[in-house]
């Protein structure tokens, strides 16, 4: 077994874990970052990459104090308050930080609502921070080790699009400067292409994941891949190190005073999810299989553990499965890009609506959850106009042909309702009735049944340009579409118990010395809520840059 030493160790290379190493290095210290993965980003690359952060900018008059109202309507108390506060009054100070030290350069999105903007405290925009757009070339060779976003997120074969350009795109046909801004737009990708496999305008989480793989890089971290951490190495009561398994199978030992555990959480642990999570939410999940250990995993050798009060132990989004090229499973996230839109409803197993669809994912799943005997799988129902405007799933809009997901059984389609509801096994004359009552009301842009469309979230996921109620229209043009969607988790929420300076606490609520965590590694600050966009990348930077600092100081 080989021997060697550094100051800091951190596991995972998410946006938690990168920001601890580049935090630590930028302090000065020897920090080795591991991940299990061959590729750099994990989940936060393929994310939206919102990072909601309180108060940081003064033009938009948010206030520390607004938030941590806002918190205390919509997410239950912390187990631990100090813990929340530290996040409240330091997520300023890690943004500051990174902009001065790093390659970070995050910007205010102007609009976009927390996700109960009629509560106490919500905002309209400027809470939540996206990334600046970055450019993949200037990582040279070392762009193949970013981890690419979704393919289903993706254009022309691996073209990011930003938010703002989504509506270019759509009225590409219609307007001459959305025509402009799309043709500059592919030009710039086809230079792109001559010298890279994919798109290298970043947006989104791989933005923000590139600029900290960027920075850890100019800061010396030891960036090192497919290695997995078998143990935490504890001497004299403390852990000091790591052991790990190099792609070849080898064992090799690593000490150091300091380790962050910035795993990702336990998703993907068969166990700890049926001791922790629903057992109707089944095994679904929308983050990355790294192969790396759980750090709870890590952690229970040598005396902490995940905190067991929160009641909603995950962040949810419903998820439609399909099967890519290579025969992996895939998982279409479902957070904003259909389900809002006006003209498409959600219906169980009985062909009866459940739930708003325009609420934000998390709260669409809770309401499957709450009607699991029901609603799982429940099924997004649209027509023919609906389909090749906004697309459905992992079929983007203006698709000429839908052949292959009929095909493989992912998309369900019917000349008419009740051949559809036929095809996806409910109640044809149900789901003819359920179709028949909401169009009768949608054609006002209205819903009397849920209030779809009813505050500015909603509007917000709805297509602006559509009157007079932008999430609400009626399903008429044949034929009709339909596709099944499952609970799927975007990570979990209960993670490690830790201090306000990301320290692992044992069972007794003391420090374990020399250990910290951070991430989805660490017990989420929300309780197992999602006021809003970012509220878990928000925290991850936040405590990955204060679990950096004080491993440092060791």
């Amino acid at each position: 077994m080989t021997r060697e030493a550094c100051d800091v160790v951190v596991v995972g290379s998410g946006v938690a874990g990168l920001t601890a190493a580049c935090v630590a290095a930028a302090e000065g210290r020897r920090t080795l970052l591991l991940e299990a993965a061959s590729l750099i980003g994990g989940t936060s690359a393929i994310s939206g990459g919102m990072v909601w952060i309180p108060a940081d900018n003064p033009e938009t008059g948010d206030t520390i104090a607004a938030a941590r109202l806002y918190l205390e309507e919509t997410a239950p108390d912390p187990s631990d308050p100090r813990i929340r506060e530290a996040f409240l009054s330091r997520a300023s100070e890690a943004v500051a930080y990174l902009a001065r030290r790093t390659q970070v350069k995050l910007r205010p999105v102007s609009v976009y609502p927390d996700y109960y903007p009629d509560r106490p405290g919500a905002t309209k925009g400027g809470r939540v921070l996206e990334a600046v757009p970055f450019d993949g070339l200037s990582l040279g060779r070392d762009f193949g080790l970013l981890r690419p976003p979704l393919p289903e997120f993706t254009l022309f074969g691996g073209m990011m699009v930003s938010r703002a350009d989504i509506p270019h795109f759509r009225k590409v046909f219609r307007n001459l400067r959305s025509t402009l801004r799309v043709g500059r737009l592919l030009g710039e990708y086809a230079v792109q292409r001559l010298r890279a496999p994919r798109g290298a305008t970043l947006y989104l989480g791989n933005a923000l994941t590139g600029r900290l793989f960027a920075s850890a890089r100019d800061l010396g971290v030891n960036l090192r891949l497919s290695t997995r951490v078998e143990e935490l190495l504890v001497e004299g009561g403390r852990v000091a190190g790591v052991v790990t398994r190099s792609p070849d199978g080898g064992l090799s030992e690593v000490t150091a005073p300091a380790v962050i555990l910035a795993t990702g959480g336990f998703s993907h642990d068969r166990a700890l999810r049926e001791r922790h999570l629903p057992q109707a939410a089944g095994s679904v999940s929308a983050t990355v299989p790294s192969g790396a250990a759980a750090g709870a995993r890590l952690a229970e050798k040598v005396g902490a553990g995940i905190a067991e009060d929160a009641e909603n132990r995950a962040f949810w989004v419903p998820g439609s499965l399909f099967t890519r090229e290579d025969g992996a499973q895939g998982v279409f996230p479902h957070t904003v890009t259909d389900r809002g839109k006006p003209g498409l409803i959600a219906v169980d197993g009985q062909g009866e609506r459940f739930v708003n669809e325009a609420l934000s994912y998390h709260e669409f799943v809770l309401a499957m959850l709450r009607s699991a005997n029901r609603a799982i799988p429940a099924f997004l129902v649209c027509d023919a106009a609906f389909l090749w405007k906004y697309g459905l799933g992992r079929i983007k809009p203006f698709t000429t042909s839908v052949a292959k997901d009929l095909r493989d059984g992912y998309l369900h389609r019917g000349q008419t309702i009740e051949q559809l509801g036929s095809s996806l096994g409910v109640p044809p004359d149900k789901l003819a009735a359920t179709v028949a009552s909401y169009n009768t009301h949608a054609r006002r842009g209205e819903d009397p049944q849920f209030g779809k469309g009813g505050d500015n979230y909603q509007r917000h996921v709805g297509d602006g340009e559509h009157r007079p109620n932008p999430c609400v229209a009626p399903l008429e043009k044949p034929p009709f579409y339909a596709i099944a969607v499952h609970p799927a988790d975007l990570g979990t929420a209960a993670g490690l118990r830790t201090d306000d300076r990301a320290r692992v606490l044992d069972a007794n609520g003391s420090p374990v010395p020399g250990l910290y965590a951070c991430g989805n590694d660490m017990n989420s600050v929300m309780g197992g809520a999602y006021p809003g966009p970012g509220i878990t990348l928000g925290p991850a930077l936040t405590f990955g840059y204060l679990a950096g600092r004080d491993a440092a100081a060791l």
